[in-house]
């Protein structure tokens, strides 16, 4: 008798624009934890840790660098079985090769929080789209989740 695969759980998601404030930005921080720990994912773990310093860095640059007046920036949030990805989008797309280029260096004032999302994400990039850029991180979940 043959045995029926079973079908991969359906990815959980979370998206929400928030103002380009420091407000805006500290609370996609929070939500972001909020959402995980609904997904199994307890605070004050390794992998929650991670996931909010990542959006810690990438909501701070999408405010101070990423800002557009009267546009927000956005937050999405994706976890598959093995992986949290985490999307932060704002307005400015002039700014793709000046977020690339501060990722290879931590010497001056600003430019380390990439360098911080390089050392906790599996891996990263940015994307462009038709109104800004995305700025993305990717984490193995494997291993984190609650039983």
């Amino acid at each position: 008798m043959p045995t029926q695969a079973r079908p991969a759980a359906a990815p959980r998601t979370f998206a929400q624009r928030f103002s380009s404030t420091p407000r805006g930005a500290r609370l996609a921080r929070r939500l972001t934890r909020y959402h995980l720990d609904g997904w199994g994912i307890a605070y004050d773990t390794e992998l929650s840790d991670a996931a909010e310093a990542i959006v810690a860095e990438l909501a701070a640059n999408a405010v101070t660098h990423g800002r557009v007046p009267g546009l927000d920036f956005e937050l999405g949030l994706t976890l598959r079985a093995d992986t949290l990805r985490i999307e932060v989008a704002d307005a400015r797309a002039d700014v793709v090769s000046h977020v690339a280029r501060k990722s290879g260096g931590a010497e001056g004032e600003s430019g380390r929080g990439l360098v911080i999302v390089a050392a906790l994400a599996t891996e990263w990039g940015v994307a462009g789209r038709k109104v800004g850029k995305t700025v993305w991180a990717e984490l193995t979940t494997q291993g984190h989740e609650r039983s």
